[in-house]
């Protein structure tokens, strides 16, 4: 490129300087609408095939966009001139408060996460009934999973005196458990299943029946 300058008018040179990091600048940005389309595209055949739910797209989205968003920026910013030292500290400053916004959200961020492996792992799924040990002999929550979000797992409570109560565990929370699980179709013992209403305060116990009469 040097060789070629000297051998063209000031002005074309001149008009150089601009138009090629303009350029590089709009290569970069097709590049990287490119890349992100490609990787859109790639995470929902992946999801198609291994059946996440849409509620896990959007943050993968997200993730990897700003990614792809703040990795243009740098390097169009280093093509206007920056200088790679003031790219590094602000790139060192940034990480330093996302690592600090990380540890404060850890209890969310570990829900997501867990939901994550909910979804790829599949220990259980919505339908299936299970049930949460602190040991494989001390009873726990048991219920039917009806859903499955980023942060809680919803159980149908089994136990509990009136049908419908629902059961909120975080999912951060299921994976320090035992779970033991029915699948979808398979019933329940009958030892676990619902128990009966306790008498309301108060009422009076049912009288005994009359002994029947018995004669010498």
């Amino acid at each position: 490129m040097k060789t070629l300058q000297t051998h063209l008018p000031a002005w074309v040179t001149d008009w150089l300087d601009v138009v090629v990091p303009l350029l590089q600048m709009v290569l970069i940005i097709v590049v990287a609408w490119l890349l992100h389309r490609l990787l859109k595209r790639l995470i929902v055949r992946a999801s198609d095939h291994y059946q996440f739910p849409h509620e896990l797209l959007m943050p993968i989205h997200t993730v990897v966009r700003w990614l792809i968003i703040i990795s243009a920026l740098l390097l169009v910013l280093e093509r206007l001139g920056v200088s790679a030292s003031v790219l590094w500290t602000a790139f060192t400053g940034f990480a330093t408060v996302g690592a600090v916004a990380f540890f404060a959200a850890w209890s969310v961020l570990s829900n997501l996460f867990c939901a994550f492996l909910i979804f790829t792992v599949g220990p259980f799924r919505v339908g299936d009934h299970i049930e949460l040990l602190d040991t494989a002999e001390k009873p726990g929550a048991l219920g039917k999973v009806v859903d499955i979000n980023l942060l809680y797992t919803t159980l149908e409570d089994a136990t509990a005196p009136v049908p419908g109560t629902l059961l909120q565990i975080p999912n951060a929370l299921i994976f320090q458990r035992v779970v033991r699980r029915w699948r979808a179709g398979t019933e329940l013992p009958p030892e676990k299943l619902q128990h009966p209403a306790p008498p309301a305060p108060g009422a009076s116990e049912p009288a005994p029946a009359p002994k029947s009469a018995t004669f010498p």
